[in-house]
């Protein structure tokens, strides 16, 4: 029966009882009492239905549907027509979700899902091997009780999940997890940890391959050079003939040394670890002496602008600041023509502090800068040479802020120049030298 019949049925049951009424109360000369005596069977039918729906509502059964007729009639069975298709699409449901827990639990890597409150709501049998959760106790704790990891922490409080952070796994300190976030539905997040320890494993290899080699190549190539510094200064006269060649070798040999010492540069600063030899670091200082070697390097064929808010101290190693910084003001003078201009500013606002390198030279095209900071990669290689670059000048900047929590900046533009700016967060600052 459609709901227009059932009301329609439902008017005339009305328009019936309601003559009843009037009839009663002419006879009884008391139309208000006979439409009231009328009206008591009718509210009473309606309580009886009101009854038998809400018993069938609190627990009867989908097939034990109440019969009646009219308007209830009607109610009983839209009411049962939303409890069938709410059943299948509850089974549905749990096809989906009794799919989903197969496919994840078969995953090698760590599943978890959190709800916005940051609490574990589901987590498949790998987080269970590889971040060490119980099999129910765990269920509603916050995550960062479980993964106690300061990069972790930070991670999540930052809400910019689009790369992972690498931590240890809470039950074994010798596996290295990545971990990565991944936003859905309302404030939902799933949490994936993969074992990545083969691959630090292989990465810890070629350090120690390249660190190795360039230690065993730094002594021979030491006495070539020394050799060649001799030959070319005490071989007047007799080697004449062999000048230009004994030049070209000891300007490639000194080359090969910078890689050298470059490489063994970069090869400690891969090195996680940053828990000894820290100080606070006066980088106005730094960046004053920074200055005094530019103009010096200069010889006043550009138009330098140095600025530092002083009292502004990071905490870190001076060495390893210094050679990050330096490696972008030296690179702007390699890369700035000479009349070109170079701005160097170090300040602080709300967010932490910023050393920013300006300058107007060639510049780099959009393609080349997602590469800049990769090992041995030269947007001009034959420039590069000419100028005495290593390529590893911009990936010593990157592991060197990362080691201290910075992030490193870049904007370019092929012929209007480039910026350079390094961002250090608030929690590495300090006002003045403890």
């Amino acid at each position: 029966m459609t709901a227009d019949l059932a009301w329609q049925g439902e008017l005339r049951r009305i328009a019936l009882w309601s003559a009843l009424g009037l009839v009663v109360g002419t006879w009884t000369d008391s139309v208000a009492w006979g439409l009231c005596a009328a009206a008591l069977p009718y509210a009473f039918w309606h309580t009886v239905q009101a009854y038998r729906l809400n018993k069938w509502l609190a627990g009867g059964r989908l097939s034990e549907i109440p019969e009646a007729t009219g308007l209830w009639g009607s109610i009983f069975e839209g009411i049962y027509s939303l409890k069938r298709r709410n059943r299948k699409r509850k089974r549905r449901l749990a096809a989906i979700v009794s799919e989903f827990q197969a496919s994840t639990a078969a995953l090698p890597d760590a599943a978890v899902v959190i709800n916005r409150d940051e609490e574990i709501v589901w987590f498949n049998q790998a987080a269970s091997r590889l971040l060490g959760f119980g099999t129910q106790r765990d269920v509603g704790q916050r995550i960062g009780f479980l993964l106690r990891s300061p990069d972790f922490n930070r991670y999540i409080e930052s809400g910019d999940y689009d790369s992972g952070v690498e931590i240890a796994a809470p039950n074994n300190e010798d596996v290295t997890l990545n971990v990565r976030i991944v936003p859905y539905g309302n404030q939902q997040r799933l949490l994936i940890a993969r074992d990545v320890s083969h691959l630090h494993r292989l990465e810890q290899t070629r350090r120690d391959f390249v660190a190795n080699a360039s230690h065993e190549l730094r002594t021979p190539l030491t006495v070539l050079s020394g050799y060649l510094d001799m030959m070319e200064q005490e071989g007047e006269g007799e080697l004449d003939g062999w000048r230009t060649p004994i030049l070209e070798m000891r300007s490639q040999a000194h080359r090969m040394q910078r890689i050298i010492t470059d490489l063994l540069k970069l090869a400690r600063l891969e090195t996680k670890t940053l828990d000894v030899g820290l100080e606070p670091v006066d980088i106005a200082d730094v960046v004053r002496e920074l200055e005094d070697e530019a103009r010096e390097l200069s010889q006043g064929r550009h138009r330098l602008d140095f600025s530092a808010e002083p009292g502004v101290f990071v905490t870190g190693r001076r060495s390893e600041l210094y050679s990050c910084l330096s490696n972008l003001v030296f690179n702007a003078l390699q890369y700035t023509p000479e009349g070109g201009a170079i701005t160097v500013r170090w300040w602080r606002d709300e967010r932490g502090a910023h050393f920013s390198v300006r300058d107007t030279g060639i510049g780099v095209s959009s393609k080349d800068l997602p590469r800049l900071t990769e090992r041995f990669y030269r947007v001009d290689v034959a420039r590069s040479r000419e100028t005495g670059g290593t390529g590893l000048g911009l990936a010593i900047v990157k592991h060197a802020l990362e080691r201290h929590q910075g992030e490193l900046e870049i904007e370019s533009e092929e012929g209007q120049g480039s910026c350079f700016t390094c961002h250090f967060p608030l929690e590495r600052l300090q006002d003045k030298a403890a």
